[in-house]
């Protein structure tokens, strides 16, 4: 695959084969962020765990200290006081079973996160083929399916992320922009890590965090010392 003279560039400040600390990897992040926009720093770790056996899924969610650095757009599926106290929180779409046809007949998908009240999942299970494929799917383990949706809407609104395992018993998570800075960037990153590490399966075998590399949009692949992580 070819590159472009930035990507190569920002090639040239990691050292090929070095397995970096946190804290220089992100700094080096930061470097390669030179993109005309605000690009988004992420995370990619493989987990020597197996996602097809239950017993060693890994998934859940974290409020980033420092946000994400991207707006929001919430939508709560809810009905009587429970949609008030969504609205008061700052949802953009609160609504039962109008928005729920809204998305089946016109594939409508203009929101980042889906929060539903237990009492609606019946009506959410029609749309697992939709909002599934794309991580929107609400889950208790993720506690966007919560009887209190003003504290879930707030918190989504905070920088609150998913984490979950894909085929490849990989987890992709944006932990910041490039102008948050290395020391932002660091607690955010340090906040995703320890609840990844916390939430090891029993089942795990061996070692639990295979690889890490940290990566902005359109730069280069920084690889991390996993050593460091004890897990």
């Amino acid at each position: 695959m070819k590159h472009g003279k930035k990507y190569n560039e920002s090639a040239k400040l990691i050292e090929a084969g070095k397995f970096y600390d946190a804290a220089e990897a992100l700094e080096i992040a930061v470097k390669t962020g030179t993109a005309k926009f605000d690009e988004t720093v992420e995370i990619h770790v493989r987990l020597g765990v197996d996602s097809r056996h239950a017993d060693q899924q890994v998934r859940g969610a974290v409020v980033l200290p420092n946000g994400t650095g991207k707006d929001v757009r919430v939508l709560v599926l809810t009905k009587g006081d429970k949609a008030d106290a969504a609205k008061a929180a700052g949802a953009e779409f609160v609504g039962a079973e109008e928005l729920v046809a809204k998305i089946q007949n016109e594939n409508w998908l203009d929101f980042d996160v889906v929060i539903a009240t237990p009492d609606m999942m019946g009506l959410v299970g029609r749309l697992g083929k939709v909002l599934g494929p794309r991580g929107l799917m609400p889950t208790p383990k993720a506690g966007t399916v919560t009887p209190d949706v003003a504290k879930a809407v707030t918190e989504a609104k905070a920088g609150k992320i998913e984490y979950r395992l894909d085929k490849t018993n990989i987890i992709h998570c944006p932990i910041g922009k490039v102008s948050f800075g290395p020391e932002k960037l660091q607690e955010n990153f340090d906040a995703l890590m320890g609840a990844i590490i916390k939430a090891k399966p029993a089942a795990t075998k061996g070692q639990y965090i295979k690889s890490c590399v940290l990566a902005t949009t359109m730069g280069p692949g920084v690889k991390l010392n996993v050593a460091k992580f004890g897990a």
